[in-house]
């Protein structure tokens, strides 16, 4: 006779032969994600502004702090194997590494040529939005100027219906973080 305590139903046997693959846990970050940036999206622009700087400072700070901690474990491990081969506890083969050096600066100069630069994919997403906005702007400009005569007049408490706001401020916060990571 079992007891009603060490048995299981079958729900839980089927869990338990489930695999969770990279893919679930992907797609389960990416909606918790969305569900997040579409839940600061539509709080106010005071909302977004306080919780964009505290996040993006939290951040950039946090950056500076694990990459000091980073910093520090690589180069301290590169002085402890320069230390192991200067006393002969671990040999070092030259040829082979400037080889595979050699190889891989190939393969990258390769597929570098091929590809257009970082600089200048960056450099047309930039134009493209800015275009954008200002065709934008242009049309918009009545309803630019009801939001402003809005804002001017203390009415309701405005609401983006977009992150703009959020990312800004979080941009911010971390240019703040980093600061504030390299001070203290």
């Amino acid at each position: 006779m079992t007891s009603p305590f060490n048995r299981k139903s079958k729900a839980s046997k089927d869990e338990d032969n489930s695999e969770i693959t990279i893919q679930d846990v992907s797609k389960e970050a990416q909606s918790l994600i969305d569900k997040v940036i579409g839940d600061v999206g539509k709080t106010s622009a005071t909302q977004q502004l306080i919780l964009g700087t505290a996040s993006g400072w939290l951040t950039g700070y946090l950056m500076m702090k694990v990459g000091k901690v980073a910093a520090v474990a690589v180069g301290g491990g590169i002085i402890l194997l320069q230390i192991a081969n200067h006393k002969g506890y671990v040999k070092v083969n030259w040829d082979r590494i400037y080889k595979n050096v050699e190889e891989q600066v190939d393969k990258i100069e390769a597929t570098s040529s091929k590809k257009p630069k970082i600089l200048d994919k960056v450099e047309k997403y930039v134009d493209r939005k800015l275009d954008k906005a200002e065709t934008l702007l242009k049309k918009k400009e009545r309803k630019a100027k009801m939001w402003f005569n809005k804002m001017t007049n203390n009415e309701d408490d405005i609401v983006f219906h977009e992150i703009h706001v959020f990312m800004a401020s979080f941009f911010a916060g971390i240019a703040m973080g980093i600061v504030f990571g390299r001070i203290l």
